[in-house]
């Protein structure tokens, strides 16, 4: 069973199967929506994991908070290093320590180094631009995301997310700062 609609779960999942398998990314490749060889088609995690349970001897793949929260199993699956870790809080954090953010904060998670690491690890992301036609707007969404950053780790959890590294948020922090309007003014959170 597969996503029917495009997502980011899909892109992860199918940039994980291209690092393994050459045929797999000549053919089939990653992307949040690719043209899948087989398979039936769900809408949403709710539409695989729908599809799971009434096929019988079915797999598919849905995010691990949904199906942490919904206590479906699931399957080990094998790292670089040769290691099957269980997809928990713990193989997350190590996938995400491999990562390089010092060179950029657009890391794709999935391989990542270390006998702990999940390999099929994501992390959710906004893109602003540098110069800010709307700065009042701008300003508003860096308030949140500071808020978000200082307050939000416990509620992370509770959905069964695992906060950025506190190294992350500081390097994120600093490139707030970098922001300007047209006039080239500082975008002030206010």
């Amino acid at each position: 069973m597969r996503r029917a609609d495009g997502s980011g779960t899909t892109f992860y999942f199918t940039n994980y199967l291209s690092k393994l398998s050459p045929d797999w990314k000549s053919r089939v490749g990653e992307g949040t929506a690719v043209n899948w060889p087989t398979g039936t088609g769900g809408k949403g995690n709710e539409g695989v994991s729908a599809f799971v349970q009434r096929l019988e001897n079915s797999i598919g793949y849905v995010e691990y908070s949904y199906a942490k929260q919904n206590k479906m199993s699931y399957t080990l699956v094998g790292n670089r290093e040769g290691k099957f870790p269980s997809p928990n809080d713990e193989s997350f954090k190590a996938a995400a320590a491999g990562a390089e953010w010092e060179k950029s904060f657009y890391q794709v998670l999935t391989e990542q180094p270390g006998d702990n690491a999940w390999p099929i690890t994501g992390a959710t992301f906004i893109l602003m631009h540098k110069v800010q036609d709307k700065p009042e707007q701008a300003a508003g969404v860096l308030k949140f995301f500071s808020w978000a950053y200082a307050n939000g780790d416990k509620m992370a959890d509770d959905l069964d997310y695992v906060p950025m590294p506190k190294s992350v948020k500081d390097m994120v922090a600093k490139q707030w700062a970098t922001m300007k309007d047209g006039a080239g003014k500082p975008i002030a959170m206010k």
